[in-house]
């Protein structure tokens, strides 16, 4: 028995007429005949009552009548689920982030993704760089936002965006009536940085451009995120870089500047294995990519 044996079936069922169902499946009433003649031999039950007026359901081809129908309601449900899946419209995408992604570029990205969307299912963490690269390791993600440099064969990595850092100040630090600053003039400074193990190449760019002003920064602390940095700047430990986006949600008790000259800057890059082929991974890149041109196409503007 085929799937087609069914639909022909039910189509005589519906219309309890040979003729009309045959025109309606494009096919000769004989040859439709034939077909239900075979599928009652291969039950061993009669499906229909015949007469020269009428065709009528007997009480075993009703049973098999609703049967049929939900087998080809669920075939057909099956047949659209997996076209959707294979187009990227439904199952599940995780996301990781850093924190400036959240405050740039991600929110707008999710926000059309999800209308576009609706029913793939998104699970989203924040963790550092390097959180991400262990993450997707161990398959715990699909695509993240990450900084560059990464040096990773295992991932696929495209620039979005780049980020100036800024210098983040205690209120009434001697340096605050200063509208911009040097690298030089933060040459007896306690410095916060984030760990170095959270992101070698970028705390060694800092570090490295502190020596090019003449000096080797003094650090105090070490801490992962930037907001609790600010937030020990504020309670006077220090100063610190964080990114331009921060001066417009920082602490009151913070003020904050920007470099002259060479300022430290940070690469934001969307990342995603490089065996990963999901339709949905694809189709948010797809978003991410248009998002891209469309903002550079305005700024041109």
């Amino acid at each position: 028995m085929e799937l087609h044996d069914l639909r022909y079936f039910v189509a005589v069922a519906e219309d309890l007429h040979f003729g009309r169902a045959a025109q309606r499946l494009h096919m000769t009433q004989p040859a439709l005949s034939r077909q239900i003649q075979a599928l009652e031999a291969e039950l061993d039950v009669q499906l229909f009552r015949r007469s020269k007026r009428s065709v009528q359901l007997t009480i075993a081809g009703q049973t098999f009548f609703e049967e049929a129908k939900q087998i080809l309601r669920h075939t057909e449900q099956a047949i659209q689920t997996t076209k959707r899946v294979a187009r990227g419209e439904v199952g599940q995408l995780r996301l990781s982030f850093t924190a400036s992604a959240l405050r740039s570029v991600l929110p707008e990205i999710v926000r059309v993704f999800r209308e576009r969307y609706p029913d793939v299912q998104l699970t989203m963490n924040e963790r550092c760089t390097h959180d991400q690269v262990a993450a997707f390791h161990s398959h715990q993600v699909d695509v993240g936002f990450l900084y560059l440099p990464v040096d990773e064969k295992l991932l696929t990595l495209q620039p979005i965006a780049e980020e100036v850092w800024i210098v983040a100040l205690p209120k009434g630090h001697h340096l605050s009536d200063r509208k911009h600053l040097t690298l030089s003039m933060l040459a007896n400074e306690a410095f916060i940085l984030h760990p170095r193990q959270s992101g070698a190449k970028f705390y060694d760019r800092i570090v490295g451009l502190c020596e090019q002003a003449g000096f080797y920064p003094n650090v105090v602390q070490e801490v992962e995120t930037s907001q609790t940095r600010v937030g020990l700047v504020a309670a006077g430990m220090g100063i610190t870089f964080v990114p331009e986006y921060l001066q417009n949600v920082g602490d009151t008790e913070v003020i904050y500047r920007r470099l002259k000259g060479t300022a430290p800057k940070l690469q934001l890059a969307i990342a995603r294995r490089r065996d990963n082929f999901s339709p949905i991974v694809q189709q948010f890149l797809h978003v991410v990519e248009e998002l891209s041109q469309k903002s550079g196409q305005e700024s041109v503007a």
